[in-house]
C-alpha cells in the first residue's frame, strides 16, 4: 500500500467506522464489485470514493465521472485523492473536465486542486485555463490569492508564451510579484514557441 492509498484508507476507515464493507472494498481485486458501488443507490460517500479511487488507479475508466465529481468537492482531501487517481487514470477527458472546474467562477473556492491537476497534466487545455483563472484573480479585492499564486507558479512551470501578458499584470500585485517575475523568466517571448 503506497502513501496515497494509505492516507485515503485512514480517512475513510474513520468515516466508515471500520465497517466490514469498508474492509472488503479496500482489499478486493474484483473491479466489477468496485464499479457496482458507483452505480448502486444509497451508497455512502466514503464507499463511492474508495471504489472510484481504486478503479481510477487501476486504469478503469468507469471511475471517471465519480472522480470528476470528487475533484470539485468542498473537502480538500477528497479533491486531492480524486486528482491523484485522475492523473493515474490518464483518461483523455480529464484535462477538459479539470479546465471546466477550474474556470467555473461559481465554484472558485474549490478550484485550487483542479488548477494543480492541470499543471501536472501539461495538456493543451492547461495554460488557457490557468490564464483565464489568473486574469479573474487579478481583479481588485479578489480574496483568492492562494489560487492566483498557484496559477502564476503553474504558468511558469508550463512555459507557455501566451501567459506573458497575464504574468506581467500579476507582477504588479505585491503578493504575486516575485512569483510572476520567476514565471516570466521561464516563459518564452510572446510569439515564441508554446510549450505544447
Amino acid at each position: 500500500m503506497d502513501d496515497e492509498l494509505r492516507s485515503l484508507a485512514r480517512r475513510l476507515r474513520r468515516e466508515s467506522g471500520g465497517s466490514t464493507e469498508y474492509e472488503r472494498l479496500l482489499v478486493t481485486v474484483d473491479q466489477e464489485e468496485l464499479a457496482a458501488v458507483l452505480t448502486a443507490p444509497g451508497q455512502p460517500l466514503w464507499a463511492r470514493e474508495l471504489a472510484a479511487f481504486r478503479l481510477g488507479r487501476a486504469g478503469d475508466r468507469r471511475a471517471f465521472e465519480a472522480l470528476v465529481l470528487l475533484l470539485n468537492h468542498r473537502d480538500p482531501e477528497r479533491c486531492a485523492s480524486a486528482a491523484h487517481a485522475l492523473h493515474e487514470l490518464a483518461d483523455p477527458r480529464t484535462a477538459r473536465a479539470a479546465a471546466a472546474l477550474a474556470t467555473n467562477e461559481l465554484r472558485v473556492a474549490y478550484a485550487l486542486v483542479p488548477v494543480r491537476l492541470l499543471i501536472r497534466l501539461r495538456a493543451p487545455e492547461s495554460a488557457p485555463a490557468l490564464i483565464t483563472v489568473l486574469r479573474r484573480r487579478l481583479a481588485p479585492g479578489d480574496p483568492y490569492r492562494r489560487l492566483a499564486l498557484a496559477c502564476v507558479e503553474g504558468l511558469g512551470a508550463l512555459g507557455d508564451a501566451r501567459a506573458r501578458d497575464v504574468l506581467t499584470s500579476a507582477g504588479t500585485h505585491p503578493s504575486l510579484a516575485a512569483a510572476a517575475e520567476a514565471a516570466l523568466a521561464r516563459t518564452p517571448p510572446a510569439g515564441g514557441p508554446a510549450a505544447f
